[in-house]
């Protein structure tokens, strides 16, 4: 048992559990057990023949160690800790590899990905804490010396604990994340990785983008190097683990703060995070990769406006380690018609209608996306009606048995000028609608 100062009262310990002493009775227990202890040393004093002082080490020892406490009303409070050792199922004098093999095969049953009951991931991150505090020299020094709260006093309390998905993955890196229990996600990081996407701008005519078309286009990407086949090490060589990461691809980097200890996991410099360095590929400068061109067909679907992007997947830049290649978009730029314009679906133009056609009707050619069509005029028209011809719109997009409508705005021509005879019969007409009666013009 040891008696650990903290602020006005003391704390005693008995392995993990830690109780805070603070009591009346206890405070009159230790002032009694000083009294009887002062009396004990002056008999046992050098002077004394009659006693000893180690004949009374044994009995009382005990009272003799223990010091008042001076916080009245208090009571005793039992704060429980986790056991580490528990955590992990392991002893006390546990060599390290048995501590790292008991945590492997408890994070692979207690891992979220894998274990969907309630509470696995916090008993994960427990498994994770325990076994980062006894892996590690120091800190299981000074846990087993005093506890949790040792660990935090040094300024490594549980809630400054490295990420437990990274820890993890750094014991599993090279064994297919959960050796070989169909883990995804969370493989190594320092082996393949995905190559990057590509972006390229189809400019396609109004019609093009209407009705849908085939294109034939060039793209230049990254492609995996021949001569090293994409591992970027050259030939006849071998790749070695990277001594600064330990083959990791990722350095851990610490700061002590009075807030605690601050830890940032970044990418290893000296391999670029690879794992691994070797003797460059000398036509790929190690890279694994060189820029080609190559031709690729693309199918239009009908529909498509400017601003639309179509996906071809697996046709980016080549991964990197035989990782998968990256996707290829294409960004959509429509040039406008000079008569029609696209509103949607829709199809908007402009019809101009003399003032005679508009009151006596007539039928007119009107431009199309599927050509010249007739559109008739009915008679007494007004100046900007709107004349709907179905299904002569756009497709819609995936649906193309659906189409928009065009609409049709009607422009009545007022003439500026009229001949002599032209102005004659319009004052006649002026006439005959001044002498019908207000009804009959209705």
């Amino acid at each position: 048992m040891a008696i650990i100062p903290c602020g006005s009262t003391w704390v005693a310990r008995w392995g993990q559990p830690q109780l805070l002493l603070r009591s009346p009775v206890m405070s009159k227990l230790s002032t009694s057990s000083h009294r009887v202890s002062t009396k004990i040393r002056a008999l046992a004093s050098p002077s004394s023949t009659k006693f000893s002082q180690d004949s009374f080490h044994g009995p009382f020892s005990t009272l003799s160690s223990q010091r008042p406490s001076h916080t009245r009303g208090a009571r005793l409070i039992v704060r429980a800790e986790s056991d580490f050792y528990a955590v992990l199922g392991v002893t006390k004098n546990a060599s390290k590899s048995e501590i790292k093999s008991a945590y492997r095969k408890l994070a692979r049953s207690y891992h979220p990905d894998v274990n969907k009951e309630p509470g696995a991931e916090q008993k994960f991150k427990e498994i994770s804490n325990a076994y980062e505090v006894l892996s590690d020299d120091e800190k299981r020094s000074i846990y087993d010396r005093y506890g949790e709260a040792g660990l935090k006093g040094a300024g490594i309390g549980t809630g400054d604990f490295s990420n437990p998905f990274d820890l993890f993955e750094s014991l599993f890196d090279g064994l297919g994340g959960m050796g070989g229990m169909g883990m995804g996600g969370r493989g190594s990081r320092s082996r393949a990785t995905e190559g990057e996407d590509q972006m390229y701008t189809l400019v396609l005519d109004f019609k093009e983008a209407v009705f849908g078309v085939e294109k034939e286009i060039e793209v230049t990407r990254l492609e995996a190097c021949s001569t090293c086949e994409g591992s970027g090490a050259k030939p006849g060589t071998r790749a070695s683990k990277c001594s600064t990461c330990g083959g990791q691809g990722q350095v851990v980097q610490s700061a002590r703060t009075p807030l605690g200890v601050f830890q940032q996991v970044m990418t290893c410099s000296s391999c670029g995070g690879a794992g691994e360095t070797s003797t460059p590929c000398n036509t790929c400068s190690g890279d694994g990769r060189v820029r080609k061109s190559k031709r690729i067909s693309l199918k239009v679907p009908a529909g498509v406006d400017s601003g639309s992007r179509l996906r071809v997947r697996g046709e980016g830049n080549a991964g990197r380690r035989g990782g998968a290649p990256g996707d290829l978009f294409v960004l959509i730029d429509v040039l406008p018609d000079p008569v029609l314009k696209r509103d949607d679906t829709n199809i908007l133009y402009s019809c101009k209608v003399s003032y005679i056609d508009a009151i006596l009707g007539t039928t007119t050619k009107v431009p199309t996306v599927d050509g010249i069509v007739d559109l008739k005029i009915p008679a007494g028209t007004q100046p900007g009606t709107t004349l709907v011809m179905a299904k002569k719109g756009v497709p819609i997009l995936n649906k193309s048995n659906m189409r928009g409508d065009q609409l049709v705005k009607v422009q009545v021509e007022i003439p500026k000028r009229l001949s002599g005879d032209e102005r004659k019969l319009i004052e006649e007409l002026a006439d005959l609608s001044k002498a019908k009666p207000l009804n009959s013009r209705r």
